[in-house]
């Protein structure tokens, strides 16, 4: 039987928990920008479902790592605050800057997850059935993040490129830490 090297499954395990996590500070980050200063029902209301579906990811991995005695990434405490700063920061420029956010990570998300399928051999099919399960989640938040306003024309292309480059950084990071 093709069997997952350890390392690379750990390593998988670690930064999608890490992830998840970090998609959880980013919407909690909006959401306290859009209950304190920004009054916006709607954009509301479809942030706190996005949050839900990665709390559902979010308590996989954390089952994962701890069912599997993985240690997780050192860094959850900054990546903590850093997403709360970007969830934060985003939704106080607008509803455009806040989606685009989303969009962003998600297609850094998809790349990555796509990645990790590959990786994964027999041994790992119900991990892998999760993880494009997962996948297929962000890509329909990517897609109502598009629908909702985010857009990457004029200065937005900025922000767009520094979420992405600081998601793939926070990925390489936490795959080894």
């Amino acid at each position: 039987m093709n069997k997952t090297d350890k390392k690379t499954l750990e390593e998988i395990i670690r930064v999608d928990h890490a992830g998840e996590r970090g998609a959880i500070k980013i919407y909690e980050g909006q959401l306290l920008a859009l209950k304190t200063f920004k009054q916006d029902e709607d954009l509301k209301k479809k942030i706190e479902e996005m949050k839900e579906h990665e709390k559902e990811h979010f308590e996989f991995f954390e089952k994962e790592i701890n069912r599997r005695d993985i240690k997780p990434t050192r860094l959850l405490p900054l990546w903590d605050i850093m997403g709360v700063a970007l969830g934060f920061g985003t939704a106080m420029l607008g509803k455009k800057a806040a989606m685009l956010c989303t969009a962003s990570v998600e297609e850094v998300i998809d790349d990555h997850y796509k990645n990790q399928t590959y990786k994964l051999k027999e041994d790992e099919k119900d991990l892998k059935k999760k993880i494009e399960k997962f996948r297929q989640d962000e890509l329909d938040h990517k897609d109502i993040a598009y629908e909702e306003g985010a857009t990457k024309k004029g200065l937005y292309k900025i922000l767009d490129n520094v979420i992405k480059t600081s998601s793939r950084i926070a990925i390489a990071i936490s795959e080894k830490y």
